[in-house]
């Protein structure tokens, strides 16, 4: 069940999204190298080996389908922060031979229900 917290209540969802898209991206074969990488100019939610890809994912986790659902919610600034703290992450690792960006959305119904879809390749790196 999602988190009741009044004080932080977007963060407690967030955070309890993070670890549901971690399980679900297990369950189809990644393999978790970092959560939650930061610096100054963004973070990566989740970080994943999918095969000899290096996959860079962005977690959006809502209640409603309201402002145009959790895909919605990366936007062209916030695929510039993703894609410049990507940057930062390869340059101090090993040469990778391809990676991309990818979404998943974690959304939770009124019911209680809950639904996780993977966008694979959702965006391009953006400059």
């Amino acid at each position: 069940m999602p988190p009741d917290e009044p004080q932080d209540r977007r963060g407690a969802l967030g955070r309890w999204g993070e670890r549901l898209a971690a399980d679900f991206l297990r369950e189809r074969g990644h393999i978790i190298v970092q959560q939650n990488y930061r610096k100054k100019y963004g973070e990566i939610d989740i970080i994943t080996k999918d095969g000899d890809t290096l996959v860079f994912v962005e977690v959006k986790t809502r209640t409603s389908q309201r402002y145009g659902g959790a895909a919605a919610a990366v936007t062209v600034k916030k695929q510039r922060q993703i894609t410049k703290a990507a940057l930062e992450y390869m340059s101090g690792q090993p040469l990778q031979t391809a990676a991309r960006f990818d979404v998943v959305c974690v959304t939770i119904d009124m019911a209680g229900r809950l639904q996780c879809s993977l966008i694979e390749n959702a965006f391009e790196a953006a400059l």
